[in-house]
């Protein structure tokens, strides 16, 4: 058998069932979401609700309603969203009347996630970008009427550097985040052995204690919803309070509070100047 035979044979060998790479049925917007079968974290709005996706609220969610109700509604407004994960806050924002809604998402898969959603809910005022929302953050120099940043600090090494180039960006902030509390992880033996120390930072004359977060294992799980890193750094409830103030933000008001939640404790909160 000659070399060129070889190839022709491993080629074959190896290239893949075109039975089982293509969707043989008509289209549905089923068929769009089975792309990314069991990795979807959200349920769908109607029409799509009876579609098999995930079970998470985060296209009707109660935080950025309640988000909305303290800032007025976001009507004509421009709007940033870190990390948007499957596209549940962007249509949340273009249902509510923005002007403009920009997602930035670094996960490749989330941000094909995000085109699928958007797509099937043929919104109009929303678009994506693939990439690091801190590289944009740090460079691109436009300003937003709000900016969600929900979902996404705890899982920087650098969480006071996104807090203070969120407030430089925005009038608003929506944040919904995880905090490092020890007695509430005590009690959580998931995450108690996620964090193996303390550090000291600080990040533009801002100082906090920082508490390293491994991923460990999760990493490997279909759909994960982490960062780009095996780690991450949590702030203190006081410490993300003290920051938002050091960087401009005069008025918050907090909801949503869940000392017991199964992940850490968490707090939803609208800063605004």
């Amino acid at each position: 058998m000659t070399l060129r035979e070889l190839i022709d044979r491993a080629v074959l060998l190896f290239r893949p069932d075109a039975s089982k790479t293509h969707v043989a049925s008509a289209p549905t917007p089923q068929a769009a979401l089975d792309i990314f079968k069991g990795e979807w974290a959200s349920r769908l709005p109607p029409p799509l609700d009876t579609a098999a996706a995930g079970s998470a609220a985060l296209f009707d969610d109660p935080r950025i309603h309640w988000a909305a109700e303290q800032l007025g509604g976001f009507r004509g407004k421009t709007i940033l969203d870190l990390g948007p994960l499957e596209g549940g806050h962007p249509y949340m924002f273009e249902q509510a009347g923005a002007a403009d809604v920009l997602g930035i998402e670094s996960n490749p898969r989330a941000f094909l996630k995000c085109l699928v959603t958007k797509e099937l809910l043929g919104l109009r005022r929303v678009s994506y970008q693939c990439g690091d929302f801190m590289e944009y953050l740090r460079h691109a120099g436009r300003r937003f009427d709000v900016m969600n940043v929900s979902g996404v600090l705890y899982h920087q090494r650098n969480p006071a550097e996104l807090l203070a180039l969120a407030c430089r960006a925005a009038d608003a902030v929506i944040l919904w985040t995880h905090y490092y509390d020890a007695a509430a992880v005590r009690k959580l033996i998931r995450t108690n052995a996620r964090f193996p120390g303390v550090s000291d930072e600080e990040y533009d004359g801002f100082k906090y204690r920082a508490h390293r977060h491994e991923y460990l294992h999760s990493v490997r799980m279909a759909g994960f919803c982490g960062g780009g890193a095996s780690y991450s750094q949590w702030m203190e409830r006081a410490a993300i309070l003290d920051c938002l103030r050091a960087f401009g933000m005069a008025n918050i008001t907090i909801a949503f509070e869940d000392t017991t939640h199964a992940n850490g404790p968490s707090f939803n909160l609208v800063a605004t100047r």
